[in-house]
């Protein structure tokens, strides 16, 4: 009876031993599959996250164009787009920097020209997108300014080259600046400055450029031409025949 005793302690130890370690190996299989699912998980939301954020900063929606550059004309252009993008400009350029007001594009185009990227937004933005954009000009070569009749909120432009965008907060703002702004390959004028001497820092309503070329003024230094006096007649009184 003692030997089948023992042998019923034995057989009732390894069954309990079995069943613990089968549930040390249900238990760690649940942890190692918790712990997989959560690395999936994080994963799966860090590709999602970043695949959003490229999404969101893409620049496969700027549009391009082909126009030719160093066309100088101190008239008022009739643009396109709105605002332009290149084309005929006005033989100064336009100080960068921000402004309050409008600037005539035939001055924002020229500094485009020399490599400025402009963000234009339209006049009733509200003024804490108007400061985010404000705190973006923080170096040369930037150009910030309302524009009527814009299609979107804030439009930015950079020699041929624009995009429409849906506000301040835009993830594709700061990628435009960083690509466009003075980009040696798109600047038609790579290197030539944004400020200086021949610049103008005037708004396009203290500063109206004229729609047609204005008349030449007469020559005053030309004499007035004299009428010709009329010729004396060489011909000599025929004399009377002495009789």
């Amino acid at each position: 009876m003692g030997k089948e005793r023992t042998q019923a302690r034995r057989e009732h130890l390894a069954t309990m031993r079995a069943a613990q370690k089968r549930k040390e190996r249900r238990t760690a299989m649940l942890m190692w599959g918790a712990g997989a699912f959560v690395i999936v998980l994080v994963v799966g939301l860090v590709g999602f996250y970043v695949i959003r954020e490229n999404a969101a900063g893409s620049l496969d929606a700027v549009k391009t164009f082909s126009y030719k550059a160093s066309q100088h004309t101190a008239i008022k252009v009739n643009y396109k787009e709105t605002p332009p993008v290149g084309g005929e400009h006005n033989p100064q350029w336009q100080q960068c920097g921000p402004y309050d007001g409008p600037i005539n594009p035939e001055n924002g185009v020229h500094s485009m020209e020399h490599g400025a990227v402009w963000i234009t937004y339209r006049p009733d933005l509200p003024k804490a997108q108007v400061d985010k954009l404000k705190a973006m000009v923080t170096s040369d070569y930037i150009l910030l300014s309302p524009y009527p009749g814009l299609t979107a909120p804030v439009v930015v432009s950079s020699w041929n080259h624009q995009l429409a965008l849906t506000g301040a907060d835009d993830a594709r703002l700061p990628r435009y600046i960083t690509k466009y702004k003075q980009n040696p390959s798109t600047t038609p004028e790579y290197g030539a400055t944004c400020s200086g001497d021949q610049a103008t820092s005037a708004l396009a309503a203290d500063n109206p450029i004229p729609t047609t070329s204005p008349t030449p003024a007469p020559n005053a230094s030309a004499a007035p031409s004299e009428s010709p006096a009329p010729a004396e007649s060489s011909a000599m009184p025929s004399a009377t025949p002495g009789s």
